[in-house]
C-alpha cells in the first residue's frame, strides 16, 4: 500500500531544474546569496565559534567544504554552515496563516549533499527548491506551532528531501530518509518562547545535522517507519492533526513566495521597523524627545516578539532576546537610524538609552490587521513626542515582502553589506558572479569561493 511518505518520495524523485519557472530559479539564486551573506556575516559569532570548535575536535572524513576554511564530513558540514546561515536571524522566511519559517536554513545541508555527490548548480537549484516547497508546504497544510512545536519540525522533512534529491536517492531511499527523520527530530517550541538562548540560532542546524547523517543512512539501505504522517501515534495523530497535500500535484514555485529580511530583526518586525525608519526621517526624530510609541500589529507579530503568549519582550539582555522582542528594535532603530548585526552586540543592547526607549514601547494586536496576515503585514507607528506633538504612520508591506520583492541588484547590495568583514571586495565579488551564473557551475567552484572566506574578527 502507497503511504504518504511513499507519496512525498514520488515528487522529490520527479522533480528536476527543467520544472522551475525562471522566476523561481531567480528567487533562489538571490536567496542562496542572501543566505551566503548572512553566513559571511555570521563567521565571528560566539555560538558559532564553539560549534566549530567541535566540529574540528570530533573530525571527519574531509568531504564537504566549511565556509570559511577547512573540510568534514558531510553532516558536521551541514551543521556548521547550516549555523552560519541561521545565526544573525537575516535570513528568508515565509508566512503560513498558522506557522513562520526560514527555508534558506535548508541550505547548509543540500549544499553539503550536493557537494558529496559531484552535483553542478542546476541540481544544487533543484534539490534546494524541492526543500523550499516541502517545508513551505507543511507549513501551510500542517501548521505546529499552536500544538506546542516548532517549525524546525518541519525542517527534518525538508532536509530529508532536499539532501536526498542532492544524492540522487531513488524513491525507496527517499521515503526511507523522510521516514526517519520525520520520526525522529521534532522540536519544541519553547525554543522561541520565554528567555531566548543560543538555542533559537542552532535548533535548524542541529536538525540539518541529524538529518543529513539518517538520509546518508537511508542511502546505505536503512529503513524508517513507513507511516510516519497517518500511521498509529504518527505526526498526524501526535502533533499535527489531519492535513492533505497532494504531492503528484505539486510545483517548484514555492520560492516565489518567501520574503527576504530587509533589517536584521525577527521577520514579522519588518513593516514596523521600515514605518519607524520613515518616521524618524520624515519628523527628525530624536531618542531623548519621544515620550511614547504605540504600535498596532497582526495577532501573529503581538504573540511572538510583541509580549503576547511567547513572552515578555520588554526583558532584554542577549541578542537573542533582542531580536525577538519588538520594542527593542522598533526603539534601537529610533536611536540609531538602523537595525544590522551592531544594534545586537552585548554593549549596544545593554545601553541605558535602548532600554529606557523599550520600555515606552507598547504593543497591541488588531483584529483587523490580523484578517490581513499573511498576504500583507499590516500595522500602525504611533510616536508621541514629549512637546506634545503626536506623530503616526500606517503600513502593509516592506521592501524585500512579496509585494516589493528584492531584487537582484538589492541581494548583492545586502551580501556586500553584510559580508565585508570576512570577504574582500574581490571575494564578494566572485561569489556574486558564481551565484549569479549557478547554472553553469559546478558546486565545487562555489564552495572553493566559500573556503577563501576568513574567520578573523573585524
Amino acid at each position: 500500500m502507497m503511504t504518504i511518505v511513499d507519496d512525498l518520495a514520488g515528487f522529490v524523485v520527479r522533480a528536476s531544474y527543467e520544472d522551475l519557472s525562471a522566476a523561481a530559479r531567480q528567487a533562489l539564486k538571490v536567496r542562496i546569496l542572501d543566505a551566503l551573506g548572512c553566513a559571511l556575516g555570521a563567521l565571528d559569532g560566539e555560538p558559532v565559534r564553539a560549534v566549530l570548535a567541535q566540529v574540528q575536535e570530533f573530525g571527519g572524513t574531509e568531504r564537504c567544504t566549511l565556509i570559511g576554511g577547512g573540510r568534514t564530513a558531510p553532516d558536521r558540514a551541514a551543521f556548521y554552515n547550516s549555523a552560519l546561515v541561521r545565526y544573525l536571524d537575516f535570513n528568508d522566511s515565509y508566512l503560513a496563516p498558522g506557522e513562520t519559517c526560514h527555508p534558506s536554513d535548508n541550505l547548509g545541508a543540500v549544499l553539503a549533499g550536493a557537494e558529496y555527490a559531484g552535483r553542478s548548480g542546476r541540481e544544487l537549484l533543484a534539490a534546494l527548491a524541492v526543500a523550499y516547497q516541502v517545508q513551505c508546504r507543511l507549513s501551510d497544510a500542517a501548521p505546529v506551532r499552536a500544538r506546542g512545536f516548532d517549525h524546525v519540525t518541519h525542517g527534518a522533512y525538508s532536509v530529508a528531501a532536499g539532501v536526498s534529491k542532492a544524492l540522487g536517492l531513488d524513491a525507496r531511499a527517499t521515503a526511507n530518509a523522510l521516514a526517519m527523520c520525520g520520526t525522529a527530530f521534532n522540536a519544541l517550541r519553547v525554543t522561541r518562547t520565554g528567555a531566548l538562548s543560543h538555542w533559537k540560532g542552532l535548533a535548524f542546524p542541529n536538525a540539518a545535522f541529524a538529518c543529513t547523517h539518517a538520509t546518508f543512512l537511508a542511502m546505505r539501505g536503512l529503513t524508517g517507519p513507513a507511516e510516519v504522517f497517518e500511521g498509529n501515534k504518527g505526526f498526524m495523530e501526535a502533533i499535527a492533526g489531519r492535513f492533505a497535500v497532494d504531492w503528484a500535484a505539486e510545483d517548484l514555485e514555492r520560492a516565489t513566495r518567501t520574503i527576504v529580511k530587509r533589517f536584521n530583526a525577527e521577520i514579522h518586525s519588518q513593516s514596523a521597523i521600515e514605518g519607524a525608519l520613515e518616521l524618524k526621517r520624515m519628523h527628525g526624530l530624536a531618542g531623548p524627545e519621544i515620550a511614547a510609541v504605540e504600535i498596532d500589529i497582526f495577532d501573529v507579530a503581538y504573540h511572538i516578539i510583541g509580549g503576547g503568549e511567547e513572552g515578555d519582550k520588554r526583558r532584554v539582555r542577549t541578542k537573542e532576546e533582542a531580536d525577538h522582542s519588538l520594542p527593542y528594535m522598533v526603539a534601537v532603530a529610533l536611536l540609531d537610524g538602523e537595525v544590522t548585526p551592531a544594534q545586537y552586540r552585548l554593549e549596544r543592547l545593554r545601553r541605558d538609552d535602548v532600554q529606557s526607549l523599550l520600555r515606552r514601547v507598547t504593543v497591541r494586536p488588531s483584529a483587523d490587521y490580523s484578517r490581513q496576515f499573511p498576504e500583507h503585514m499590516p500595522c500602525r507607528i504611533r510616536i508621541r513626542l514629549e512637546r506634545g506633538l503626536t506623530v503616526e504612520l500606517e503600513k502593509s508591506d516592506y521592501e524585500g515582502f512579496h509585494t516589493r520583492p528584492l531584487s537582484w541588484a538589492g541581494a548583492a547590495e545586502k551580501f556586500h553589506r553584510v559580508a565585508p568583514s570576512h570577504a574582500g571586495s574581490d571575494l564578494r565579488r566572485a561569489l556574486v558572479d558564481a551565484v549569479a551564473r549557478l547554472e553553469d557551475c559546478r558546486v565545487a567552484e562555489l564552495t572553493q569561493l566559500l573556503a577563501r572566506a576568513s574567520r578573523a574578527n573585524p
